[in-house]
């Protein structure tokens, strides 16, 4: 049966293998128009580089409650890796937002499509132990083998224009494409930015 009371926010993103965004955009207007929902938005990772990139833009309106259902294509459209999907699932199911994905096929209304947001959550969860035990084991035979080891520093000019653009309201995770580095280094400057303002106001 139809809901006609779900509006549709639908994310095209251009792929190499051919799938071009009208093929997407015919597709998500078939699956919208027979599941009687309501295209409230249109979202791409092609818009305007001088804007706000469209996944970026996207999560700002689905936490602001903007639309019910994203219709994407397939899941690598919505992040780089387990971590980058775990994050964007979060704010989608927060949000109360449901997923709509041509490939493989899930829709996370229905109960079966609901277990993609738990799953990615645990593989997310895996790969960060994974991680970490790497690190372990690294740091161990560092150690045993009398070599240095711990995170290579950023140079001070790098991590001034990273400060400066979490300065400017720049995201996290557009501060992190803009300089080439992962979100974490750019979590840990701004941490560390924050402790420093912190310590000055306590000390003036």
């Amino acid at each position: 049966m139809a809901d006609i009371h779900k509006r549709a926010a639908w994310f095209l993103t251009p792929s190499v293998t051919g799938n071009t965004t009208g093929r997407q955009y015919l597709e998500f207007f078939r699956v919208t128009d027979s599941a009687g929902w309501k295209r409230t938005a249109t979202y791409s990772e092609a818009e305007d580089s001088d804007g706000p990139p469209g996944l970026e833009r996207m999560l700002k309106d689905a936490t602001q409650g903007r639309f019910d259902v994203l219709m994407a294509w397939s899941i690598d459209q919505l992040g780089h890796s387990l971590q980058d999907l775990a994050v964007t699932f979060a704010q989608l199911q927060n949000a109360g937002v449901d997923l709509y994905l041509k490939e493989p096929m899930v829709d996370t209304s229905a109960p079966s499509g609901r277990v993609l947001f738990e799953t990615i959550g645990i593989f997310a969860q895996f790969e960060r132990a994974l991680a970490r035990k790497r690190v372990v084991v690294g740091v161990a035979r560092a150690r045993k083998a009398g070599k240095p080891f711990g995170r290579p520093k950023i140079p001070p000019e790098r991590a001034a224009a990273i400060r400066a653009s979490l300065a400017s309201g720049v995201s996290i995770r557009r501060t992190a494409k803009l300089h080439g580095v992962g979100i974490t280094t750019v979590q840990r400057l701004k941490k560390a930015g924050d402790a420093e303002g912190a310590t000055a106001g306590a000390g003036s």
